[in-house]
């Protein structure tokens, strides 16, 4: 098996046993883990090693919030709250916004990949500079930078790990506005004093927090949906809502956007934003749909935040036999559905099975071991076990959203009987221990026939750390009356699993 380090453009060999298309983190596990077993492997990546996540997803967005919710938290610890100054309820004052976009840039590697690359390299993967297209079975072409182009072949595996891109709806004027998507919002370079926000998912709801608390005075969330954060609980969303609302951010749900334009920059009555160096921009105004007529709502950036759009139109589908664009549909081994000879695989957000970079990463283990042939821990052949009923999931803003396995609506659309119950997550002192604003809700949900956990979320107060126990909970299918005895630390925010034992009558 020919082996070649391709990072710099080399040209290496053109038949190998697995070929990777995109080296985000889905594809960087498959590629290093099959690499692991003794296979050769080469990963095609366009853009960066490291993919959305690295980049312009999770770890600049958590970074640019972290700066306000360590400030907020100080204002509500009596003795530090002096510390960080500001007016009384607000969570602005005292953030420097610069620094944080240092910090970001610190964090994302100076939007450069070479950070990434050894981890690859010391397991033997060759890093292609280009685009990957399917042209056959088995077959990819490489479209270099230069314009070239070479057909590599996989003698085992082709794995599709190219992600999602932000989804932009057609609403007149919106495209024509130049909006901010999340690469836009987590790349900024200054705050921009009044920001739009379409979507009140996780994307949307946190980075309208992060930059309310980096210094912009007008953050706006306009929601289609009856609440934010649809797909958790509904107590999640209102009890996120109300954060927002304390803190000046307005919220408009049951509300579209029916037009958007940008007026030219100056534009009396509606100043600009801060655009870039020698590039004005103008305000935006957004009119928005509502029985009492249409609202305008004005602001120097707007942000979409209203979904994700697999990217797939120029993988060459058609060419293997699937559909051009959207998701590729994956079975439990993550190979393609459709494809004869189980050579075809799809990881990560591209199949559209939980657009999380996690579930990214333990498909990809998945995937890889199908592909070696490794059994799982459990001597059985390699199988998504976790997709959709143990999916954990963490919403950043403040309170923290933290959610694993099926909601209570979920649970019963799937046919099971289920029992859910709901305690205040500040009814532990481990919650007031951490300061005087202790909020939110923890619930489980409950299978009543086999007295198991198919679902839990927290609300509240850094509440991320609490899914995982939930995961092991639900995954180990562990009994209630087991779990009765896994005896919380005190004073912890994890005592709150006991009290949520007590209220379904343990």
């Amino acid at each position: 098996m020919s082996r070649s380090d391709d990072a710099d453009g080399g040209t290496g060999a053109s038949e190998v046993d697995v070929i990777v298309i995109g080296a985000g983190p889905a594809g960087e596990v498959v590629a290093g883990r099959c690499a692991e077993a003794g296979l050769s492997v080469t990963v095609i990546e366009h853009e960066r090693v490291g993919g959305e996540c690295s980049y312009w997803g999770c770890i600049p967005s958590k970074t640019l919030l972290r700066p306000g919710e360590v400030v907020a938290a100080a204002r509500a610890v009596p003795g530090a709250a002096g510390a960080v100054g500001g007016a009384v309820g607000g969570v602005r004052a005292g953030v420097d916004a610069a620094a944080a976009f240092a910090r970001r840039d610190e964090m994302v590697g100076g939007y450069s990949d070479e950070g990434q690359l050894p981890w690859l390299r010391e397991r033997g993967v060759s890093v292609r500079r280009g685009a990957g297209r399917l042209v056959g079975e088995r077959r990819v072409a490489v479209l270099a930078p230069d314009g070239g182009e070479q057909v590599l072949t996989a003698t085992r595996a082709v794995v599709l790990a190219t992600g999602t891109r932000a989804t932009i709806p057609p609403v007149p004027g919106l495209a024509e506005a130049d909006p901010w998507d999340n690469r836009s919002a987590t790349g900024a370079r200054a705050v921009p004093a009044r920001l739009a926000v379409l979507g009140g998912g996780a994307v949307g709801a946190e980075l309208a927090q992060a930059f309310r608390r980096l210094g912009s005075a007008e953050v706006t969330v306009v929601e289609s949906g009856p609440r934010l954060l649809a797909r958790e609980e509904p107590f999640a969303g209102d009890e996120v809502r109300a954060a927002f609302e304390a803190e000046g951010i307005t919220v408009h749900t049951g509300r579209r956007a029916v037009a958007v334009r940008r007026e030219a920059p100056g534009t009396p009555g509606t100043p600009g934003g801060p655009g870039g160096p020698g590039t004005p921009r103008g305000p935006v105004v957004v009119t928005l749909d509502g029985d009492g007529g249409p609202e305008h709502v004005v602001a120097d950036e707007i942000l979409v935040a209203v979904g994700r759009t697999p990217a797939t139109g120029e993988l060459g589908l058609p060419a293997v036999g699937l559909p051009a664009r959207g998701f590729v549909e994956v079975d439990d081994r993550m190979r393609a559905t459709g494809v004869a000879g189980d050579w075809l695989y799809a990881v990560g957000d591209v199949n559209g099975r939980a657009l999380l970079t996690h579930m990214g990463k333990y498909q990809a283990r998945v995937a890889a071991d199908a592909i070696t042939g490794r059994l799982d821990p459990a001597g059985r052949p390699a199988a998504d076990r976790a997709d959709p009923g143990a999916v954990p999931r963490v919403t950043f803003t403040d309170p923290q959203v933290s959610a694993v396995g099926r909601t209570e609506a979920a649970a019963r659309a799937a046919g099971l009987d289920v029992r859910a119950v709901t305690v205040p997550t500040a009814s532990v002192a481990g919650s007031s221990v951490r300061g005087t604003d202790a909020v939110g809700t923890s619930q489980i949900v409950v299978d009543t026939a086999r007295r198991v956990l198919v679902g839990a979320t927290f609300v509240g107060h850094d509440t991320q750390e609490m899914v995982h126990a939930a995961a092991i909970a639900i995954v180990g299918a562990v009994p209630l009356e087991d779990l009765w005895h896994a005896v919380p630390s005190f004073p912890t925010v994890s005592e709150v699993w006991l009290r949520l034992l007590e209220a379904y009558g343990l």
